[in-house]
C-alpha cells in the first residue's frame, strides 16, 4: 500500500497555540500563516508593509494580527520582540529578499545576509524566552552555493554578485539552526530548532526592482510550472508541527526537490558543520548585540 502523502489537511488541531510567521503578507509566508489559522492557531503576520498584512489576513479564517517587523532594522526587531506578551509556541522566520542589486540594512549590513540571517537571528533570540516548542527558519537549496566568509561579510575582497549572496544568506540560516539547536540542547531546553525550503514556488521573491520584462517571464514560467503558494508552504508546516529530530530539514520529496510534499531533506557539507555554525553564532552576536537568553536550570541538590 502507498503511504498518503502528507498535505495540511494532516495538520493537527492547533487551537489554544501561537505562531507567529515573518513575511507573512504575501507567498510562501502567507500560504504558512493561512493554514496556521484554518487550523486553529492564533496567526501573527509579522510583516514590513502593514496594509498589505491587513489585506493578506483579511482573505484568512480563523483568528489573525498584524503586526509590524522590518528585518533590515535592528530597531524595528527589538520593537517588535519588545511589544510580545505571553507565550509563542512557534515562531516561523520566511521572510527574505533574493537577488538583490548591493544594498545595506539600517544598520549597515550587506541587505541579503542582514534581512535574512541578523534579522531572524536577532528576532528568534530576543523572543526566545517566551517561545514553547520550536523555531522553523526557512532557507532555500541556494545553501549549496552558498560560501560563508566571516571576514568578508561584505564582499569587499570577494567582489558581490546577487546570486553569491543570496546563497550565503541560505546558507547561514541552515548553520543558525544548526547551533541553535546546539544551544537549546545544552541548556535543557524543550525548544526545537528546524529548518524547511519552499522549493519552487510561485512568489514575487528576488523580483523587485528587477527589469520588468524579466519580471513577466517569471511569472508565467511560475504560472505553469511553479508550485502554489499553499503547496510552498507545506515543508515549513510539516517542520512546525511534526516529531522531527532537531535541526532537521524539510524539503518538497520530489525531483530535485523542486515540487512535491514535505519530507526530510540532505543539505551540504558545510551547512552541517557545527564549526562553522558557532563561528558564525558569535560572529552574529557581535554584528546585532543580541546573545542567546537561555541559562541550563541547576540540577536539584546542585
Amino acid at each position: 500500500m502507498t503511504k498518503r502523502r502528507w498535505t495540511a489537511d494532516d495538520l493537527p488541531d492547533l487551537t489554544g497555540r501561537t505562531v507567529v510567521v515573518t513575511g507573512a503578507a504575501s507567498g510562501v509566508g502567507r500560504g504558512t500563516a493561512a493554514a496556521f489559522a484554518a487550523a486553529g492557531a492564533r496567526t501573527v503576520l509579522a510583516v514590513r508593509d502593514v496594509a498589505a498584512g491587513e489585506r493578506a489576513a483579511a482573505a484568512m479564517s480563523g483568528t489573525t494580527e498584524v503586526r509590524e517587523l522590518d528585518l533590515a532594522n535592528l530597531a524595528s526587531v527589538r520593537a517588535f520582540a519588545g511589544g510580545w506578551q505571553g507565550r509563542l509556541d512557534v515562531l516561523v522566520n520566511n521572510a527574505g529578499v533574493a537577488m538583490t542589486p548591493h544594498g545595506r540594512t539600517a544598520d549597515g549590513f550587506e541587505l541579503q545576509f542582514g534581512t535574512n540571517h541578523l534579522g531572524h537571528f536577532a528576532l528568534t533570540n530576543l523572543l526566545l524566552p517566551s517561545i514553547t516548542d520550536r523555531v522553523v527558519t526557512v532557507a532555500s537549496g541556494a545553501h549549496k552555493a552558498g560560501v560563508l566568509d566571516l571576514d568578508d561579510l561584505d564582499f569587499a575582497r570577494s567582489g558581490y554578485t546577487p546570486v553569491k549572496a543570496y546563497g550565503r544568506s541560505k546558507l547561514a540560516n541552515l548553520l543558525f539552526t544548526l547551533e541553535l539547536e546546539r544551544r537549546c540542547r545544552e541548556v535543557g531546553s524543550s525548544v526545537r530548532a528546524l529548518s524547511s525550503h519552499p522549493g519552487y514556488t510561485a512568489s514575487n521573491l528576488g523580483t523587485k526592482g528587477r527589469n520588468a520584462h524579466l519580471v513577466k517571464v517569471v511569472h508565467l514560467a511560475g504560472r505553469y510550472l511553479a508550485q502554489t503558494e499553499a503547496q510552498g508552504a507545506l515543508p515549513s508546516l510539516y517542520a512546525a508541527t511534526q516529531d522531527l529530530p532537531g535541526a532537521g530539514y524539510v524539503g518538497p520529496d520530489g525531483r530535485f526537490e523542486l515540487h512535491g510534499h514535505p519530507a526530510l531533506v540532505g543539505r551540504s557539507a558545510a551547512a552541517s558543520d557545527p564549526v562553522l555554525a558557532r563561528q558564525l553564532w558569535e560572529a552574529s552576536e557581535r554584528l546585532t548585540g543580541v546573545t542567546f537568553p537561555l541559562v541550563a536550570e541547576p540540577r536539584p541538590g546542585a
